[in-house]
């Protein structure tokens, strides 16, 4: 099933920079309703299907840009990389048909050929005539999975700068909804064929067992059992009957919260860190064998749990939170400054940075490439972006950086646009990110009487020379003169990560120079046994769901202390981790 059941929970809040920390977490009446809600709905559609959905009509606006310059030998025949292209997320409330009709306006001087795509992946065509353009110029109807997906109109074949663009997309379905529970779904949950009472004992203390994450007991099972039998006993047939004891599972407190005891508690915090999910059937079943404490068992499964494909998750929840880019879907940089971003550049800056992440773990990649690693993955937008020629088309694929401008995670788009304004570079912002997320050197908060920088970009000083009248200041000189200079190493890149010619020297409080992001990339990479603990209290705060205390803190030292022995591996760094969390 695909059911995104938190779309409707209020947004959890977060400690130590992580959402899963148990002293920030609450569950507010609200939070409770949403649960319940969730719950019914979860079960049903396990049991019965999704709804029938009455079809429904959308329409999205496309803001105003200007032309993109792409990098030499980059030209675009697909379109998805032109700044005159449209890019929508849409979460699609359910499997089914979709109409698409695409409204433009403009002139062009010669006909347009016009793509619909979905996800990168190129749907239909059509085309319009040369001379003026307006209204409807494309409709077509496709099936789509339920979930979100990425719809792209594009003018293919152009190299950019048409006078005519996509003004309005229209969504409507969906006109076929799929109804019934899928086959996957059934044999999941009627593990056995008869419409019995002991068929019902089995069926609920199964999915009990993988929701409560446990062994359950005899008395677990009964009270499920016995609210099954109520139902049927109102009249409610065998499917209703399941369908309400699913329900209780999913809003029993033992499965809504983590319950951590003995090798049950083990299983779970593994499968939570590495897959932020429940634990597997091999998982479960070495819990409760009792060997899951035993070393070598517990580091095959770990060497296990990083390859499978769950463990993207990892990328996707822990590295989008420890290096902020999750906060790429709230930013939004001044369009009339930064024409070039639109939601695809957006949303390909937080891939790059994700399979970065991704790849150094099934690579068992050394963690130091998170600091001056020589290579990065872009699809085409991203590669004209970063002016890197030769890459074409929607997929992502690693490519070299050896001779460029960029290295590591610190100068990939997504990282140095959340740390800057929506108009204008903070080397305030980028220098604290560096020190928060890199080197464990975490500034205190400013005083409550700080003055603040003109962010306006009409002062008569420019941003280096406030920041230099700012640092003179006795309440602000201690953290200014660590974060600004590391700050300062960026300025080569602009508000949304593109490079620009600036002054980007700095001046570090041990006296240390360096002119340009090179110079700070060698600091950087001298302080790498800083970085390497940095990285790892934040995966054990991650992994246990707390702050540290005393003895965390020490075995974090030692744990990243040991990891100069194999090149700081990865793997090695989480094997170890995980030894502790026995």
């Amino acid at each position: 099933m695909d059911v995104q059941a938190s779309a409707d929970f209020p947004q959890d809040d977060s400690g130590y920079g992580f959402d899963n920390i148990a002293d920030a977490l609450s569950i507010s009446p609200l939070l409770m309703e949403r649960y319940m809600a969730a719950g019914e709905r979860v079960a049903r559609e396990a049991v019965f299907g999704p709804p029938a959905l009455r079809p429904a009509v959308e329409r999205f606006q496309t803001p105003r840009r200007g032309p993109m310059v792409l990098a030499p030998g980059a030209l675009d025949e697909s379109g998805l990389s032109l700044t005159n292209s449209m890019h929508q997320r849409f979460a699609f409330p359910a499997a089914g048909e979709y109409r698409f009709v695409a409204f433009l306006d403009g002139n062009s001087s010669q006909p347009l050929h016009i793509g619909f795509w979905l996800d990168g992946r190129l749907v239909a065509t059509s085309e319009a005539a040369a001379g003026l353009v307006v209204d409807k110029q494309l409709e077509t109807r496709t099936q789509v999975a339920r979930g979100e997906h990425v719809v792209s109109l594009t003018f293919r074949g152009f190299p950019g700068g048409l006078n005519a663009r996509f003004n309005y997309l229209e969504i409507a379905g969906p006109f076929d909804s799929a109804t019934g529970a899928s086959a996957e779904s059934k044999r999941l949950v009627y593990t056995c064929g008869e419409h019995t009472a002991a068929c019902a004992r089995t069926i609920v203390g199964n999915l009990a067992r993988r929701a409560f994450r446990r062994r359950v007991t005899a008395e677990e099972v009964d009270r499920l059992t016995s609210l099954a039998a109520q139902v049927q006993a109102g009249g409610g047939g065998f499917d209703e009957a399941i369908a309400t004891a699913i329900q209780a599972i999913l809003v029993s407190p033992y499965f809504l919260f983590r319950v951590e005891r003995g090798t049950y508690g083990l299983a779970s915090r593994l499968s939570y860190f590495l897959w932020s999910s429940i634990p597997d059937e091999e998982l479960l079943r070495a819990a409760e064998s009792g060997k899951l404490t035993q070393s070598d068992v517990l580091r095959a499964q770990v060497r296990r749990m990083l390859k499978d494909p769950k463990s993207s998750r990892l990328a996707e929840n822990f590295a989008a939170q420890w290096l902020e880019t999750r906060r790429l879907d709230s930013i939004q940089p001044e369009v009339q400054r930064f024409p070039e971003f639109d939601d695809y550049l957006r949303v390909s800056m937080r891939r790059e940075t994700e399979l970065f992440f991704d790849d150094l773990v099934r690579q068992d990649g050394s963690v130091l490439d998170f600091l001056d690693g020589r290579y990065t993955f872009v699809n085409q937008r991203l590669a004209a972006f970063y002016g890197i020629p030769g890459v074409l088309g929607p997929e992502f694929r690693r490519v070299d950086l050896t001779g460029t401008r960029r290295a590591g995670v610190v100068t990939q788009a997504g990282v140095l646009t959340v740390t800057s304004y929506s108009n204008r570079t903070s080397p305030v912002l980028r220098g604290k990110w560096i020190l928060a997320n890199l080197l464990n050197a975490s500034p205190p908060a400013p005083p409550p009487n700080a003055p603040r920088l003109d962010e306006s970009g009409s002062a008569a000083l420019s941003v280096r020379q406030q920041l230099e009248a700012h640092r003179k200041q006795p309440a602000c000189m201690g953290c200014h003169a660590s974060m600004d200079p590391l700050g300062f190493g960026l300025e080569n890149f602009d508000a949304i990560g593109k490079w620009r010619d600036a002054d980007a020297s700095g001046q570090l409080p041990d006296g240390r120079k360096f002119q340009d992001f090179a110079g700070l990339e060698a600091i950087l990479r001298e302080r790498s046994p800083e970085f390497v603990r940095c990285l790892v209290e934040k995966l054990m705060i991650y992994g246990l769901g707390r702050g540290l205390e005393g003895p965390d803190r020490q075995a974090a030292a030692e744990i990243a202390a040991s990891g100069a022995a194999n090149g700081y591996r990865f793997r090695s760094l989480i094997l170890s981790i995980a030894e502790r969390a026995r």
